[in-house]
């Protein structure tokens, strides 16, 4: 080696210096630069982290909406249903309510034909009764022979129809 130029006190001088070198820059560089890479390295693992939570919660997110508008599309399908169902009854209940009003008065109608057809009738009656008498008294005031009485009678009957379809 002393022919290369190289001594041994030389040679532990420089390794001796070299490893207070090395030491320094592991305490004042190499460690604090680890640290920090260290720490940067953490704070990225924490984001990733963080942001795989996000997205997990926003999956999450996105099913409960999904499975809350499934569940209001149901709720609405049921109201739209109980709404036919309501006005489909109601419908009902008004054309039961219209029927019994058209019986009603269909019914009233009846009895207003009746009463006017027993009206008419009880008219008729006096009418005819009026006639009668109006024969009985002409057949009273002439002859008593049936075939004047049963004339007399016709042609009263004749005058009383003719004044009723006046």
């Amino acid at each position: 080696m002393d022919a290369l130029g190289i001594t041994v006190q030389q040679l532990l001088t420089q390794l001796v210096s070299f490893l207070i070198l090395f030491f320094l820059l592991y305490k004042l560089a190499y460690g604090p630069i680890m640290g920090m890479l260290d720490s940067r390295a953490q704070k990225i693992k924490d984001s990733l982290e963080a942001a795989e939570t996000a997205r997990l919660e926003a999956a999450s997110s996105a099913e409960r909406v999904e499975a809350e508008i499934a569940a209001a599309r149901v709720e609405g399908q049921k109201i739209v249903a109980e709404a036919r169902d309501a006005a489909s009854k109601l419908r009902e209940q008004e054309q039961d309510r219209a029927r019994s009003d058209v019986e009603s008065m269909i019914e009233r109608a009846r009895t207003e034909i009746a009463r006017e057809k027993e009206a008419a009738v009880e008219e008729v009656r006096k009418e005819f009764a009026g006639l009668a008498i109006t024969a009985a008294e002409r057949i009273v005031e002439g002859s008593l022979d049936a075939k004047s009485h049963s004339s007399l009678i016709d042609k009263v009957l004749e005058d009383g129809i003719g004044e009723r379809k006046n």
